[in-house]
């Protein structure tokens, strides 16, 4: 397709060392190509990790990013601060608008860019729900983080879009608030609305409220990229390319609106220069963020994620018709993730796989990642009798005994794969 200049990857889904061939292609033609995180969890109570920061970093250097990015939230909870088992919320989830949480935040964002070979951009994320008792607006809360570290940010106006239609933030409000001279690139993305709540599903096409809030966005300051998201119903290529066009026509629109603004004025506001740490403040002289502050905002998460996942009480002040929301959406999402890194499951499965995979999410919070899940899940499967056909029950013995153990048992999944895939052709 021509005119891709740059293209994203997520990050865990890279293996250093065999890039998938589209990769290879796409660097051979001179394209971009930026590593997305997704699990490191900067808005979590607990410092990155170091295990994840390393992998990250490996994969700007391989890919010859540069820079690399991440998002503002927590996906993890539980653990040392906690005294309690450690949760995994399978997806991005806000962090509370506080001063606690913000302190811990500017931490967390300064290790990691210690950790990184290149500059760190971090994206606004969209949420279904809200905290209780929030001190700051969303452009506050950014502005803040941007001034405090000097990292960049990658602003997401499909999720201003969601947060506007889930949370009733003004979307204009948060491009006045934003520290714009900080942004490293911009994010569109379509969703769809059921029952009053909007997902932000990046399986449908970009709806016209977030080409607007592009166009306002452009209005203001001149983005230096602009990424359209689609990870899954990929439309044909030239439905694609209709997107691609309507995204170049929104930027356009703003850089005349800005170029209007200036000819009134006099005054130009089309350069963004990157905001850098103060060197005399290096983040190892920075102040740390004393343990009682993870510990109240680890405790809060912790509260909040177990609701989600593991059925315990609402907590305090928040919505629990949204909650409940949120855990279904986190449910279908741990089902329809398992299906693409374990395929066989639905094979095997058939028609039951969905059903039983939510009836096995409802009292089994995920506690690693979907791999784990899988294997967690089949061994359920199996420990409850199900499926209850002998010839699927021991397909699943046998796909779970070689996966579970230090070592494959055999060199037969593909014939058992084979052998499934020709019981669902039957009907079987």
């Amino acid at each position: 397709m021509p005119g891709i200049d740059w293209v994203e990857a997520v990050a865990e889904n890279v293996c250093p060392g065999h890039l998938p061939e589209s990769l290879i292609r796409l660097r051979e033609r001179g394209v971009t190509v930026i590593p997305h995180g997704v699990s490191l969890g900067l808005g979590g109570a607990d410092r990155p990790d170091g295990q994840r920061l390393a992998a990250l970093a490996e994969r700007a250097e391989m890919l010859g990013s540069p820079l690399v990015t991440e998002h503002i939230a927590f996906v993890r909870a539980g653990g040392p601060l906690t005294a309690s088992p450690r949760l995994e919320a399978g997806h991005l989830l806000p962090v509370p608008r506080t001063r606690d949480a913000l302190d811990v935040l500017c931490e967390n964002v300064r290790i990691a860019q210690d950790a990184l070979p290149v500059p760190l951009a971090v994206e606004n994320i969209a949420a279904l729900i809200n905290w209780p008792g929030e001190e700051m607006t969303e452009g506050q809360f950014l502005y803040d983080l941007a001034d405090r570290t000097g990292v960049r940010l990658l602003i997401d106006v499909a999720n201003l879009h969601t947060n506007h239609i889930n949370r009733g933030e003004d979307p204009a409000k948060a491009l006045d608030e934003l520290p714009l001279e900080a942004l490293a690139y911009v994010h569109v993305a379509g969703g769809v609305e059921r029952d009053g709540v909007w997902h932000d599903s990046h399986a449908h096409p970009v709806p016209a409220p977030v080409l607007a809030l592009l166009t306002d966005l452009a209005a203001r300051v001149s983005p230096p990229g602009v990424l359209l998201e689609r990870d899954e119903n990929f439309p044909e290529p030239a439905q694609l390319e209709g997107e691609l066009a309507a995204i170049r026509e929104a930027v356009e629109r703003g850089r005349t609106l800005r170029e209007r603004a200036v000819t009134v004025t006099g005054t130009a506001a089309d350069t963004i220069v990157p905001p850098e740490r103060d060197s005399s403040t290096p983040a190892a002289l920075a102040a740390v963020v004393p343990d009682p502050v993870r510990q109240r905002l680890a405790l809060a998460q912790t509260a909040l994620l177990s609701a989600l996942v593991g059925g315990t009480p609402v907590p305090e002040g928040f919505d629990g018709v949204r909650l409940g929301v949120q855990a279904r959406a986190l449910a279908a999402k741990r089902a329809d993730v398992v299906a693409k890194v374990a395929p066989e499951l639905p094979l095997i499965l058939g028609a039951l796989y969905r059903s039983e995979f939510l009836g096995y999410a409802q009292g089994h919070p995920m506690t690693g990642g979907y791999r784990r899940d899988a294997l967690d899940f089949a061994e359920h499967l199996l420990r409850t009798g199900r499926p209850e056909e002998a010839e699927a029950q021991g397909e699943l013995r046998e796909w779970w005994l070689e996966r579970s153990g230090p070592a494959p048992r055999s060199g037969r999944p593909a014939v058992r794969l084979a052998r499934a895939t020709r019981r669902v052709l039957l009907g079987r």
